[in-house]
């Protein structure tokens, strides 16, 4: 390898666990919307694929996470996104941006280890590499939008756990 054909430096991204349990879990809430599946019942039998026969990868634990969350709260998380694209229905976006969109929202509302600006700029790397030049800009203007009221949901979700009664024995 000459130094011309070496990757930039700059550019150069080692990709980590996070990054591919994002990607891996785009790419299964991709694949069960394409083949109208439930994504938990893809995700229950890739899991189970993986286990009985060694050339399909393991889940990682965090894609498990982010497609049984997505699968759990889809429609508050459509609903977040379709508020938020401006004289687009959410169904005529392209499919792979739907999947990032909702990794990411998920991500924003739910994920309180991953601060917001990793969640819109993961999304925004999985645009560059799995959809079109115009995705990119797109995904970050809605998840910029987003963002500011990801706190105010979190916070009354977690009102909301700490106030459900507590079984008394």
């Amino acid at each position: 390898m000459t130094v011309a054909d070496q990757p930039d430096k700059k550019s150069y991204k080692k990709l980590g666990a996070r990054h591919k349990a994002r990607r891996r879990a785009v790419d299964l809430l991709f694949e069960a919307e394409a083949r109208d599946v439930d994504p938990a019942e893809l995700l229950s039998d890739r899991v189970s694929l993986s286990v009985s026969d060694e050339q399909v990868a393991p889940v990682n634990p965090y894609t498990r996470v982010l497609v049984e969350g997505v699968a759990d709260d889809l429609d508050r998380v459509d609903g977040t996104i379709e508020s938020y694209l401006q004289d687009w229905a959410l169904s005529r976006l392209p499919a792979v941006d739907r999947a990032i969109l909702r990794v990411a929202v998920w991500e924003l509302f739910h994920a309180n280890d991953v601060p917001p600006v990793v969640a819109v700029d993961e999304a925004v790397e999985l645009a560059k590499e799995l959809s079109t030049d115009d995705s990119p800009s797109f995904i970050n203007g809605v998840l910029g939008q987003v963002v500011q009221v990801a706190p105010q949901v979190r916070a009354a979700a977690a009102a909301t756990r700490s106030a459900a009664p507590v079984d008394e024995q």
